[in-house]
């Protein structure tokens, strides 16, 4: 398949893999964050940490939406079904993700609610034309990527003034993560790793282009280079960012030029400004509350707000003290790391949200065999 197979070669791997190596000053060391669980998965699916250099560190980021989704937003839209009788729908790794009281959507379900999985926000529309006499909610998740089906599908229920349709918002935006990640006091306390630079989300990029990351590799020094999904763009993003590190430059460069440009699409961006405006403070797992880094739905558009039409309020909720999805979503600890990855926690029994979705450090890890990456002693 042309744009796939291609970028499989394992052939041209070996090739970057020599390069890379042959480039790695050896009196150094190298940290490069992936921050788009896409890309957490192709690591650990084409075995991409395998090739490259011991000096040369892959550090996995809070890029999984459904990982950084804390657990008084999946509290709040439980509420919503088994309280207020909503008929809920939302994305299939959205119901497994843990909650309060070992419950999950998909527990509740169990329990009675209607809840419903979607593959768009374009059939949670047709969901609630085909139940006009019941409530309907979009529970909402996800970066840039998601957000313009999003705003897409509460204009056409304005359009159509559908009376039964609304959206519980927990949309949240790259850029202010990646920056509290470098800057945040309260994400330091919490633990910290060397960033040497960052591979720049990609379906993320298509929407709001490069320029938004160029104020922090310029602010705070770190190089971006912003790569396709497959393994060897992954491979040829650590090899630019390698020489980004060794020229001393931090800049903003663009590997998946086949699909993203400096601008982004714009027409996404004005209909995404048109529905929606910043929230003062949003709070993600593993880094806290961080300001202006998710979006909520205008006044205007209020009418089709599930948080205002039921009048919901969120009450954060501490984690499980046995799961490390926290510290592994800052980069600071690996999944292997966590006692129970891999016993308790599996994909089949999730404890923590980094297990459930494909793109979650942990699932992925575990899925691919990376857990054998685990020190083995003879009895």
């Amino acid at each position: 398949m042309k744009y796939v197979e291609e970028y499989r070669d394992g052939d041209v791997a070996q090739g970057l893999a020599k390069v890379i190596a042959a480039e790695a000053r050896p009196d150094r060391g190298y940290h490069f964050m992936e921050f788009c669980g896409g890309h957490t998965h192709a690591i650990s699916r084409y075995g991409v940490t395998d090739l490259l250099p011991p000096n040369v560190r892959m550090i996995h980021g809070p890029g999984c939406p459904v990982c950084v989704l804390p657990i008084g937003r999946v509290d709040q839209a439980i509420k919503l079904a088994l309280e207020n009788n909503v008929i809920l729908c939302t994305y299939g790794d959205c119901l497994r993700v843990p909650a309060s009281e070992s419950l999950s959507l998909l527990k509740a379900k169990a329990r009675g609610a209607d809840i419903r999985m979607v593959y768009s926000c374009a059939d949670a529309l047709k969901v609630a034309r085909e139940n006009p006499t019941r409530e309907v909610v979009f529970f909402a998740i996800g970066f840039e990527t998601t957000t313009p089906p999003t705003a897409l599908a509460i204009k056409q229920a304005a359009t159509e003034d559908l009376p039964n349709f609304s959206v519980l918002c927990c949309h949240v935006l790259t850029p202010s993560a990646i920056m509290n990640i470098l800057e945040s006091p309260e994400v330091r306390e919490l633990g910290t790793v060397p960033i040497d630079g960052f591979v720049g989300p990609a379906h993320v990029s298509t929407i709001i282009g490069s320029q938004p990351y160029e104020f922090f590799a310029e602010e705070y020094r770190k190089p971006v280079v912003i790569a396709g999904f497959e393994p060897l763009d992954v491979m040829q993003a650590i090899l630019m960012l390698v020489r980004q590190v060794n020229d001393g430059r931090s800049e903003v460069e663009n590997e998946f030029t086949r699909a993203v440009n400096r601008e982004g699409n714009t027409r996404a961006q004005a209909l995404v400004a048109e529905i929606f405006e910043l929230r003062k403070s949003f709070e993600w797992r593993g880094l806290g509350e961080v300001p202006y880094s998710a979006l909520c739905i205008r006044e205007a558009f209020g009418k089709w707000d599930a948080e205002r039409r039921f009048n919901t309020e969120y009450k954060a909720v501490p984690d499980n003290k046995a799961c490390e999805c926290g510290a592994i979503l800052r980069g600071v600890k690996k999944p292997t790391d966590c006692k129970i990855f891999g016993t308790v926690c599996t994909p089949e029994n999730p404890m923590g949200s980094c297990m459930v979705s494909s793109e979650g450090a942990c699932a992925a890890h575990y899925t691919y065999g990376r857990f054998k990456d685990v020190e083995i002693v003879a009895g």
